[in-house]
Parts: C-alpha cells; structure tokens; sequence
C-alpha cells in the first residue's frame, strides 16, 4: 500500500544498514534483515523498511519510494525511532544493533520522546492561537484587534519554542549519522541517516507568518474607529 502524503519531521534513511551489519560480523552473512512486503506491521518483526518517517501523530514505514505501511494515528505520538526500527527487526538483529548503535542521542528513547511529546503539544496551542487570532481579527473592532494580537503573540512563542526543540531534536539524533562500524582496516558508516522532514519548514513557516501579523493587529488595535 501507498501511505497518504503528511508533514513528516524527520525522515532515518536505513537502506545501507545492511551493509554495515554485514561488515560488522564479516564472514557471517546477513539474511532476513529486511523486508519487502510493503503491507506488512510496523513493529512486529516482520524486517527492517528502507525509510522510516516520523510525524506528530504516527511514523511510516517505506520498503521503497512509495509502498510501506504507517503506524495508527496517536495525539502526541512520541519519537523513538531505535524502539521503531530494532521491533522491526529479527531478534539476533537487534543484539547487534545494540552492540553496534551506541553513545547517540538516536537510542535515548526517554530524552527523544519527553521533548516530542511536550513540542507536541507546543505546536498545537501554537496552531490554534493562530487559528483565534485570524477568527478574532473577522470582528473589526479595537477589542478584537487586541485579541487577535494578544493571541497572535501567544501562538508565535508556542510556536516558536515548539519548533525550536524539533530543530534541536533532530540536530542531535543526527549524531547517528558519523558512527563507524566494521573491522580495523575494513570502517564503513553505519548506515542509519537521519535527516530533516518537510513538517519542521512549516512549523518555522508558521511561526514566521504568525509574528509578521502581529504588527498589522497592532495597528489596527491602535487606529481603528469603527
């Protein structure tokens, strides 16, 4: 199946993990480590996706461009993309990782998922301030130009800090992305890319478009005699 388009945050790229498996137990061979059934359960075993997405309200799972399966929609879903990637895997598979995937923010389940969950809801009082502040701002009147400035500058913060520790977050679980692995002489990357999904740009894009109408409110507030 083809999972529905969504403002994605982060996108882990695990395609070439297969190879660092491969070069980290050399000469024993990697068999099962991926799946290519695009309909199968995130989650369960049933192999490793070539790329995952993580959103606010549930993850995905791609064995190629298009074809994967998404996980079910949950308020404040939490980021924990080394959970989400090693239940994907075969057992003896995620003892390796273990071994291999070490002193990274990327395995940090607590620290990743306490501050996504919080920039969560962050993002949403942000969203419906902004939401207010346009309703509000319908009611020409010098009150409703204060609330909708009123509201504006409170969304504008939420926002702000929301997409702040995105930006954070996903700055340090990019850490993920420098580790070796492999034999001496033999170093490869391990495999596991982290990099920025499309959601992050519109948060920053709300945020900057949110505070650019305070200044209108506010004149108006100041000007109106209606």
């Amino acid at each position: 199946m083809s999972p529905g388009r969504s403002p994605w945050f982060i996108n882990v790229n695990t395609s070439a993990y297969g190879q660092a498996i491969a070069a980290a137990i050399f000469p024993d061979p990697v068999n099962g480590l991926y799946t290519t059934n695009g309909s199968a359960p995130l989650e369960e075993q049933h192999g490793l996706r070539q790329l995952y997405k993580f959103g606010l309200y549930s993850h995905c799972g791609y064995v190629n461009g298009t074809e994967g399966v998404c996980s079910n929609t949950t308020a404040a879903s939490r980021f924990t993309p080394y959970d989400v990637i090693t239940s994907d895997m075969l057992a003896n598979y995620t003892r390796i990782s273990n071994a291999l995937v070490t002193q990274t923010t990327f395995t940090d389940t607590s620290y990743l998922g306490n501050f996504t969950n919080a920039a969560y809801y962050l993002l949403t009082i942000g969203t419906v301030c902004a939401f207010l502040a346009f309703i509000v701002g319908l009611v020409k009147h010098t009150v409703g130009f204060l609330g909708s400035t009123l509201l504006a500058i409170v969304g504008s913060f939420m926002l702000l800090i929301g997409a702040t520790i995105w930006t954070v977050i996903i700055k340090k679980a990019q850490s993920v992305n420098d580790i070796m692995v492999g034999q001496p002489g033999n170093m490869v990357s391990l495999g596991i890319e982290v990099s920025i999904g499309n959601g992050l740009y519109l948060a920053w894009a709300g945020f900057g478009t949110l505070i650019a109408s305070i200044i209108p409110y506010m004149i108006s507030c100041c000007t109106y005699r209606g």
